[in-house]
């Protein structure tokens, strides 16, 4: 009688609240929009349009731009920006439909999104539509100056460092860009790498180093306050410098579920490259950067990087894809967005590069290991023995024997401690037994080279909860709790011809980890009281059952 968990649940508990629609009237907006936390972002109403928009102008100067619609899906939207009263900008397509919301996000309903466009400084905007758009705003999210010129090369780099595939490749730090600002509306989700998504941002490409982490604040604010993600849908970002960028937040090294691949989200991770592709390639320097960084996650993850892979489309998400919900689906282990989703994504110049990347990536991939890990139960009584085992090899080969495995917990945002260690026997096997009071998020870790990461996996403690009958004329009970919960729900059922029948419920308090009560009955015969605790952010349901006869 335990409460089902998700790693969501028991990371903080959160059930994800849905973001507010940004489809209704204009001050609607605005209200939500002040009171999302992000003084960044503004907008301005259009409605309907036919042609060309008069200039508008933004509430403060903006760096980026994205336009919102209600239909149709296919038309196309163009934008052109200017500073104060200075020449205009050249138009550039703004109605590139963007990627979904995270689970249980309501992105604005049935609205479309395009892309946030990087603009740099702007204080105008005008837009144009190949034909008559109804339900049109154009969002503005204004980023400060300062963190452009702060940018150096002395940039933070993440951690921990993995030697997995040709080894890691530098990757900055979230924080060179977040700068303490860029907060996660939620806990991350962790899912599994079955394959890597390869996207386009959207954004022009003339850009420069100094400007990188602006722009992915900028994204950032787009996403998650206009958007109503969690956080950046994008898991990494590469520039075209060859910076390799942490972006969602929840550990470079973990599953982290993004908001980048509809329908696919839980079982992929999502790489963009800064810029857009649809008659250039990236940079050889991005693409460079774009080999080592798919080749060390899908090698640290264990899975080959050639070929292809099956995937099942989320029902929820899958009017994305070109696919039946639900539907069983191969793609490319490495995948541009437009494989799996009906988007023009990454850029067809981009797109056609991809089959000559897989190869390279799959040199750099070699030798890599797989690390699994499971639970021999999900759910076991605080201050039991919670058992872990599971088993290390060469990708596509022998056993790894006499190697080290560190069993980690994982905390909200990513952060891993070892809590147990074990060694592989000489058939790569490894088990370990751990004592929790609380859920936790665990995986296994195998550190030197060939380094390897399991998925995550939940475990589910549950209060210890005793239950003794003091005596049955009145029906008096008492028992404890540990750890202790504010109340426990008692219910006394009949037993017959082998099922339950519940006759009277009753919640109890619990003090300082103890309850006693008594609990009306009717009639004669063989009984059964259960006591249960609530699941919450800390625990599972704790239950102890005790037989009455009456």
């Amino acid at each position: 009688m335990t409460e089902a968990l998700t790693r969501r649940t028991v990371l903080g508990g959160v059930a994800a609240a849905g973001a507010v629609s940004l489809a209704g009237p204009a001050d609607g907006l605005a209200a939500a929009l002040s009171s999302s936390g992000s003084g960044s972002v503004s907008s301005r109403w259009v409605g309907s349009l036919d042609g060309q928009s008069q200039p508008l102008a933004a509430p403060r100067r903006f760096a980026l731009v994205g336009v919102q619609w209600s239909g149709p899906a296919k038309a196309r939207i163009e934008l052109r920006t200017r500073v104060g009263g200075g020449a205009w900008s050249g138009w550039v397509l703004a109605s590139l439909l963007g990627h979904d919301p995270d689970p249980h996000e309501a992105g604005g309903g049935s609205s479309l999104f395009g892309e946030g466009i990087w603009v740099r400084r702007a204080d105008w905007v005008q837009v144009r539509c190949s034909e008559p758009v109804r339900g049109l705003r154009v969002h503005f999210v204004s980023t400060p100056d300062e963190l452009a010129r702060s940018a150096s090369a002395a940039l933070p780099l993440a951690q921990p460092v993995l030697d997995a595939g040709a080894g890691q490749p530098p990757i900055i730090a979230r924080a060179a860009w977040a700068r303490g600002v860029a907060k996660p509306k939620v806990v991350p989700v962790y899912g599994t790498v079955k394959l890597m998504f390869v996207h386009h941002t959207v954004n022009p490409n003339g850009y420069g180093p100094a400007e990188v982490p602006q722009m992915l604040l900028g994204i950032f604010d787009y996403h998650r306050f206009v958007r109503g993600y969690n956080d950046i849908a994008y898991n990494f970002i590469i520039d075209l410098f060859g910076g390799i960028w942490e972006a969602r937040a929840g550990g470079i090294d973990e599953a982290v579920v993004g908001a980048h691949a509809g329908a696919y989200n839980s079982e992929s991770s999502g790489v963009a490259v800064l810029g857009t592709f649809s008659d250039v390639t990236p940079s050889a320097a991005a693409i460079n950067a774009l080999q080592h960084l798919v080749a060390w996650k899908m090698a640290l993850h264990g899975r080959p990087t050639l070929g292809r892979v099956m995937v099942e489309v989320n029902p929820s998400d899958a009017f994305y894809t070109p696919f039946a919900p639900g539907a069983h689906v191969s793609l490319p282990r490495v995948a541009g967005h437009r494989d799996g989703d009906q988007t023009d994504c990454p850029g067809d110049a981009f797109y056609f590069e991809l089959p000559s990347i897989r190869p390279r990536i799959g040199r750099l991939a070699a030798g890599a290991a797989t690390l699994a890990m499971g639970a021999v139960k999900p759910v076991v009584a605080a201050g039991t023995a919670f058992a872990v085992s599971g088993r290390l090899a060469l990708l596509g080969g022998g056993a790894l024997a006499g190697a080290p495995i560190e069993v980690q917990r994982i905390a909200p945002f990513g952060a891993a401690t070892t809590i147990a260690t074990a060694t592989t026997g000489s058939d790569g096997s490894w088990s370990a037994a751990l004592t929790l009071r609380t859920n936790a998020l665990l995986r296994a870790l195998h550190r030197p080279a060939p380094a390897a990461t399991s998925d995550v996996i939940v475990a589910g403690i549950a209060p210890l909860v005793t239950l003794a009958v003091e005596s049955v004329s009145p029906l008096t009970v008492s028992g404890t709790v540990s750890p202790a919960k504010p109340a426990v729900t008692i219910s006394l059922y009949a037993l017959a011809g082998g099922r339950l029948r519940r006759i009277s419920s009753k919640r109890v308090a619990v003090k300082r980890g103890q309850f006693a009560a008594r609990i009306r009955a009717h009639g004669h015969g063989r009984f059964v009281l259960i006591a249960q605790t609530a699941a919450d952010a800390r625990n599972s349901a704790g239950t102890a059952r005790a037989p009455v006869s009456l």
